[in-house]
């Protein structure tokens, strides 16, 4: 498959370009583990997990994880990591799979995440109704996803009109922009109920051509954080499975 390849060499040239960089890291996941809370004895669900960091940061927190992605690649390196440190007893079960057709049966995690992925998936409603499928009723979904409205938003009007591509994930195979509001729209869509709202990442982009600058102050309260939000570059939800439909 030709974006499964893609995204083989996408991971491949990430990893060979910072080789120690911590994934877990990452402003999203910050934000939920400031929200995830004890993770201990549950069964928890990455889709997309990438290179394997955040799904291993929570096996060491006593959570029975599985992390899914499409790509052979950052699997095959999540893997290599994970044996490199399995000396610490943590264990992922690493799957290759597609976020649209999981390969889990009904109810089988009472937590799933989801970060930085839906905007790369060719039909994001189907991916989220097969995470509600895979979650327990009464379980979680912590979600993330770029968000362009705000200044972010504005700049790829005008980049579009220049005839230029300015999402950050415009290297991607396939790279989707959304507002808030429809985030909002597809959890619904998918069965979701949306029960708290965050953000992260508040920024401009002075100068085309150069890397927007962070407004750093709007994370370190989180009452202001919530506020503004909706104008946060990364727009982040907890949702529920309420239903079986």
């Amino acid at each position: 498959m030709i974006r499964g390849k893609q995204y083989d060499e996408w991971h491949r040239q990430v990893f060979d370009s910072a080789p120690e960089h911590a994934d877990e890291a990452s402003p999203w996941y910050q934000l939920v583990l400031e929200y995830l809370g004890p993770v201990e004895g549950k069964r928890v669900l990455e889709v997309a997990c990438g290179r394997g960091g955040f799904a291993e940061l929570l096996s060491s927190r006593g959570a029975q994880v599985s992390g899914a992605d499409f790509s052979e690649m950052a699997l095959r390196i999540a893997s290599e990591h994970a044996r490199r440190s399995n000396g610490n007893g943590n264990h992922v079960d690493f799957v290759q799979a597609d976020a649209e057709k999981l390969p889990y049966a009904d109810g089988s995690f009472d937590i799933v995440i989801s970060c930085e992925t839906i905007e790369h998936l060719p039909n994001a409603v189907a991916a989220l109704s097969e995470m509600g499928r895979v979650c327990r009723l009464g379980g979680l979904l912590y979600l993330t996803t770029p968000n362009y409205f705000n200044a972010m938003g504005l700049y790829f009007i005008y980049a579009r009109l220049r005839g230029r591509r300015a999402t950050p994930g415009a290297d991607q195979p396939l790279d989707r922009v959304f507002l808030f509001p429809q985030v909002r729209h597809m959890l619904k869509k998918a069965g979701w109920a949306v029960i708290r709202s965050d953000g992260t990442v508040h920024q401009l982009p002075i100068r085309p051509g150069h890397d927007p600058v962070r407004l750093p102050v709007f994370e370190s309260n989180r009452t202001i954080r919530r506020m503004l939000s909706p104008m946060a570059f990364h727009y982040f939800v907890i949702a529920s499975r309420n239903s079986s439909s």
